[in-house]
């Protein structure tokens, strides 16, 4: 059984940083490509990035593009969103999910486990 445990998030001003990590316990982390998810006050969840098993191929949402960096530590089990820039509509509990043997997707369907989710506040 895969475990997945998201910390990082917070209370930013916009404009501002956050980094948010997910530790990966209970399988090879090497065998499942990660993604991150949010959901913000009364809307669906929707996909932030991915990244590969290997972490050579990633994924980015149209609305992060170009503020935010998925990466992956194979040392520590973890993955990671670097996010610049933040926004109010960023605003959202942040999830990190798990799926097995995948390529990099978009579709929170595609993914077998799901971490408890972090949440980002961005003030104006």
């Amino acid at each position: 059984q895969v475990q997945l445990v998201e910390s990082g998030g917070g209370l930013v001003q916009a404009g501002g940083s956050l980094r948010l990590s997910c530790a990966f316990s209970g399988r090879t982390f090497s065998r499942y490509a990660m993604g991150w998810f949010r959901q913000g006050p009364e809307k669906e969840r929707e996909s932030v990035a991915a990244i590969s098993m290997s972490g050579g191929n990633t994924y980015y949402a149209d609305s992060v593009k170009g503020r935010v960096t998925i990466s992956r530590d194979y040392a520590k089990n973890a993955v990671y969103l670097q996010m610049n820039n933040l926004k109010p509509e960023d605003t959202a509990v942040y999830y990190c999910a798990a799926d097995r043997g995948g390529s990099v997707s978009s579709r929170p369907g595609d993914y077998e486990y799901w971490g408890q989710g972090t949440q980002v506040t961005v003030s104006s």
